[in-house]
């Protein structure tokens, strides 16, 4: 400590040394605590040193009350009315500048990291489904905070009585309250079984740290800036947790054997379902073969299974007939007695007319196929075998139409075509057999219809033997 001679009096060193502190009160050397008045008296030409990372506070009374002033380190200067300000309004007139004046100085580190461990004794937690049975369960974990508002930090502490060990005493038991209800809260706010409570332990202390932030910083005036949950112990010897075992086991049990039973009938219903869908799959399948294979061979045997269509069309115009003629052979006078009904025989003979007509031209056109098949020397197909002929060959022809094959167009189309100025000799054609695109005129079959030669006109025919006459 620098020792300087003014006024007869010691020059003070104003400055901590404590490499491991929170909050440090500054008393000059020889005072005791609470002992005498020389505890907070300071005189003008001592020097005022504060660290980096540090404030210095000097707390001193007025008239209208305590009055604090802060120093922002790094500061190192000597005390004096013109680079502090504050110490003229706290030095008295009476002592002329050079007595001592009275005003409390503490030192507070703003760059130290604060950690407390903290923990919770076994409390009863419940289930929310099972409210009887509370659960005893504790936590441990850490706290680290430091001190980022100091003003604010100073209005809620009484810097004369300040005691680290006592203020994190205090930051101890509200975290262990902060603590202790969100654990107790968190089954229901987590809807979690308290068995399981231990395994969600990230979740619970990031549901956690905005709580604790916002009242610690509110009651104390600290910036936390970390929380641990290490660890939430379950007691699994207590009654509480064994009861609560019980219970669930035989919930669990019967849900169970509850969803055993309903998935047995989801997979017996998914059965039964999937078997009446084969079912009705196969037969709808039976089904369609069956009438693809009747449609094949009406389709083999069309001439026989016409025959047999235009047969049974004829037997039942038959009996609607004889079924006319019995009608007609009823009495239709006035009497009602027996006689003919004249008008059920015309409908009759009109109906058994049109009937013979239908067969008549059917058996012609089945003789007509065999006399023209015996006329080229063949065998004619025997009757039922479903042989038809052979269809006409039709000759088409692509066009090329702005670079682009159009088609396949009839000999009478292209003719058309030719009549419109569609297609010209010049136009290229092809169809199925040649080899590449041809001019329409190189093309024989094409060349009539191209150049077709123009009828010869009657009068021009015999105008030379009139002439000659």
């Amino acid at each position: 400590m620098a020792l300087f001679k003014k006024n007869g009096g010691l020059m003070n060193e104003i400055r901590c040394d404590e490499q491991d502190y929170l909050i440090w009160k500054w008393r000059p050397q020889g005072s005791i605590s609470g002992v005498n008045s020389r505890e907070n008296a300071i005189r003008l030409g001592s020097s005022l040193r504060v660290r980096d990372g540090s404030v210095a506070v000097f707390v001193y009374k007025q008239k209208d009350g305590t009055v604090q002033d802060y120093i922002e380190g790094p500061y190192d200067q000597i005390l004096s009315t013109k680079n502090i300000p504050f110490i003229a309004s706290a030095i008295g007139l009476a002592y002329d500048g050079g007595t001592p004046f009275q005003a409390e100085v503490y030192f507070i580190n703003l760059a130290s990291i604060i950690q407390i461990k903290f923990a919770v004794p076994f409390f009863d937690v419940f289930d929310p489904r099972f409210l009887d049975f509370g659960v005893p369960t504790a936590v441990r974990g850490t706290l680290t905070f430091n001190i980022k508002d100091y003003k604010g930090f100073i209005k809620l502490h009484r810097m004369d009585e300040f005691s680290p060990d006592a203020f994190q005493n205090q930051v101890r038991d509200a975290i262990v309250r902060y603590v202790k209800a969100i654990i107790a809260n968190a089954p229901m706010d987590f809807n979690l079984p308290v068995v399981q409570i231990d395994r969600r332990i990230t979740e619970i202390n990031d549901a956690a740290m905005p709580v604790v932030v916002e009242r610690l910083g509110k009651d104390f005036g600290v910036n936390v800036t970390g929380l641990d949950i290490a660890a939430i112990e379950i007691d699994k010897t207590s009654d509480g947790f064994q009861r609560l075992m019980a219970v669930t086991r035989d919930i669990s049990s019967v849900t169970v054997q509850a969803q055993t039973q309903v998935n047995i009938k989801n997979l017996e219903d998914q059965q039964r379902i999937n078997a009446e869908n084969l079912d009705e799959t196969l037969r709808i399948q039976r089904e369609e073969t069956q009438y693809a294979q009747r449609k094949q061979s009406q389709t083999s045997y069309f001439d026989a299974y016409k025959l047999e269509q235009q047969a049974a069309v004829g037997i039942a115009g038959a009996e609607a007939l004889g079924n006319m003629g019995a009608s007609a052979s009823m009495g239709s006078g006035s009497g009602g007695g027996d006689g003919l009904n004249p008008g059920a025989m015309m409908a009759g003979l009109a109906m058994g007319g049109a009937i013979g007509q239908n067969m008549a031209g059917m058996m012609n056109g089945m003789m007509n196929g065999m006399s023209q098949t015996i006329a080229k020397g063949q065998t004619p197909p025997p009757i039922g075998t479903g042989q038809t002929p052979p269809p006409i060959p039709i000759t088409a022809y692509y066009v090329a139409q702005n670079s682009q094959p159009a088609g396949p167009f009839d000999m009478r189309t292209l003719s058309q075509m030719a009549r419109e100025g569609t297609l010209t000799v010049e136009t290229l054609v092809w169809k199925e057999g040649m080899s590449n695109w041809v001019k329409a005129g190189s093309v024989e079959e094409l060349a009539k219809t191209l150049n077709p030669m123009p009828p010869i006109p009657a009068d021009a025919s015999t105008g030379s033997n009139e002439h000659e006459q």
